[in-house]
């Protein structure tokens, strides 16, 4: 039976107006957004897994933050020199990362209705607990599973050089080893037909066909689409429609909250592997890009 958190929920919300115990609209309305995007971190992960003849594996993603919150841009780790990621300064975990024997994680929040704990371990230490260990995508993401229900809702994506899987603590069944073909996850369950989603899968299923090279800045337009989707197509996850909308675009920008980095993964059936990410500076509107090439070592 999985353990049900222990931790203190995060506010008391009522999802159908969007609204905490009502006092003051306006004031109602301000803090809702803020405590939205505190709780709900937005991510885009678009992979295209064995449907390449060249590329065993084509990763794009986009990791949606406060800005406020202290990172550090993608590098080999002093404590794991195998490990090449970002890291959260904060909570000492990462949102996405790969090691030079080919393993490859990647984290995404959960959005819906439901509480969240502001105790809870950081997810982005399961990406972190992954890419350090040894253990098979499949035996590690069960083992998860008898201590999934202390996190706040996460999709977690891991992988070897052989076999990628997903697991979500918001799904009933079995961890899946993930199919052959073009997949997205943001921040619902995989394949989940956000707009999002559906317009980053057409868009890199198009730049996949055929035997040709991939590069990087081919890949990084479809993560830098900053258009919103159309109001009929806005998913009702219990934000509001107005931050329904400021969500939905790709790659995201507001005053305090929005896209803080977009990377690239490519990995070659011969064992290449390309791993590029830009990081971007609100304040000036700068970017910062980090390339690291290396062949998968046994």
């Amino acid at each position: 039976m999985l353990q049900k958190p222990p931790y203190r929920p995060v506010g008391r919300v009522n999802y159908r107006r969007c609204a905490f115990a009502p006092t003051n609209r306006a004031y109602n309305k301000v803090r809702d957004s803020i405590r939205a995007l505190l709780t709900y971190n937005v991510c885009l992960i678009l992979f295209a897994n064995e449907a390449n003849p060249r590329y065993r594996l084509v990763l794009a993603a986009n990791r949606d933050e406060l800005y406020s919150r202290p990172t550090a841009p993608a590098a080999y780790w002093e404590e794991a020199p195998n490990v090449i990621a970002g890291k959260d300064l904060e909570s000492g975990g990462t949102w996405l990362g790969v090691t030079r024997s080919g393993r490859v994680a990647a984290v995404t929040n959960f959005r819906g209705p439901g509480k969240a704990w502001e105790n809870a371990p950081s997810r982005g230490n399961l990406v972190r607990g992954f890419l350090m260990s040894s253990e098979p995508p499949d035996v590690f993401v069960d083992k998860l599973r008898t201590r999934a229900w202390n996190y706040n809702g996460f999709n977690l994506l891991v992988g070897s050089d052989q076999e990628l899987w997903w697991y979500s603590n918001r799904y009933d069944e079995q961890p899946h080893r993930i199919v052959p073909g073009i997949h997205g996850l943001s921040n619902h369950l995989l394949d989940t037909p956000w707009p999002k989603v559906e317009r980053g899968k057409r868009a890199l299923e198009r730049l996949i066909v055929g035997e040709k090279e991939i590069t990087a800045e081919q890949v990084f337009p479809i993560l830098e689409d900053r258009s919103p989707a159309a109001d009929e197509e806005l998913p009702d996850t219990g934000v509001g429609q107005e931050l329904e909308r400021v969500l939905s675009a790709p790659f995201i920008s507001t005053q305090y909250y929005g896209t803080r980095s977009s990377t690239v993964l490519l990995i070659e059936h011969t064992g290449s592997v390309t791993f590029v990410e830009r990081s971007f500076n609100p304040r000036d509107e700068s970017q910062k890009e980090v390339r690291y090439e290396f062949r998968i070592e046994p």
